[in-house]
């Protein structure tokens, strides 16, 4: 099994492929599995690691409060195991705010970053989400919770295709059956990062050219804390999908994947 020490912890990861190496960082609660899809595209020319955050899959889950900035120095470590001097990122949701900390904290390590529906900091309603998806989870059955994530982050035309529809409830189906849930405290310390994220300030310094990306119709990181953190980077391209939301990566997938592929073989 691929394990690396780093930061303290034991971190699970993945790959695909061969050539300059992309680091995935995945979003809260998911593991680096759900890459998948995008790693199937962008192997094919790049070496793809996909690792498992602090917290969830199988890497290591320390109870306790994790911050961007412990997550940053996790994903350091990691490329110092794996002999990986500088490498793209592309870091969805939570992802996207430990990608920003990456290139703030470590940024010789960082050649360009895509920030995918991401925020520099939290407003009320964000915090909100946050701490309702922790209620959720303590409550609610996996399928029951997976359901909750699904109404969050896919928009009406994705429900409405059938085989979109059928896909939600094979994850619904599949979140009872995970042999490697994540634990409460693990979202918990997860969701801590996300809300104590607080970066508006030091955006300027990020040197990487970065490419923020997302869905205008996204309810849980709206459209304008994107536009915040593009306004912010000195060299940023700035690009949001209509008729997608927080899930747009797999909504335009057709497009999305080979728009990614094509920015980072020029980045």
């Amino acid at each position: 099994m691929p394990y690396v020490e780093t930061n303290g912890i034991k971190m699970y990861y993945e790959e695909r492929g061969s050539g300059d190496p992309i680091i995935m960082i995945m979003g809260i609660t998911a593991p680096g599995a759900v890459w998948e899809a995008h790693a199937d595209d962008w192997s094919q020319q790049f070496r793809c690691i996909m690792p498992d955050n602090r917290g969830v899959g199988q890497s290591d889950k320390p109870a306790g409060d994790y911050s961007s900035e412990m997550f940053a120095d996790d994903y350091a470590g990691l490329m110092d195991a794996l002999g990986i001097e500088q490498a793209r990122i592309v870091g969805v949701s939570m992802g996207s705010i430990i990608a920003q900390q990456l290139a703030l904290r470590h940024p010789q390590k960082v050649k360009s970053a895509v920030l995918m529906c991401p925020w520099a900091r939290c407003d009320r309603y964000a915090k909100s989400v946050f701490k309702h998806m922790e209620d959720c989870k303590a409550r609610l059955t996996p399928s029951e919770f997976m359901e909750w994530i699904q109404l969050l982050i896919f928009t009406k035309p994705f429900w409405d295709n059938d085989d979109a529809f059928q896909g939600l409830l094979d994850g619904r189906a599949g979140a009872d059956t995970d042999s490697a849930p994540q634990p409460l405290h693990g979202l918990k310390g997860q969701a801590a990062a996300c809300v104590n994220h607080d970066v508006l300030d030091q955006l300027g310094n990020i040197q990487a050219p970065c490419l923020v990306i997302g869905g205008k119709d996204d309810i849980f990181t709206p459209r304008w804390m994107g536009e915040e953190v593009a306004a912010g980077i000195p060299n940023c391209e700035l690009h949001h999908y209509d008729n997608a939301g927080h899930a747009f990566h797999w909504e335009v997938m057709d497009d999305f994947n080979p728009r990614v592929r094509n920015w980072l073989a020029a980045h």
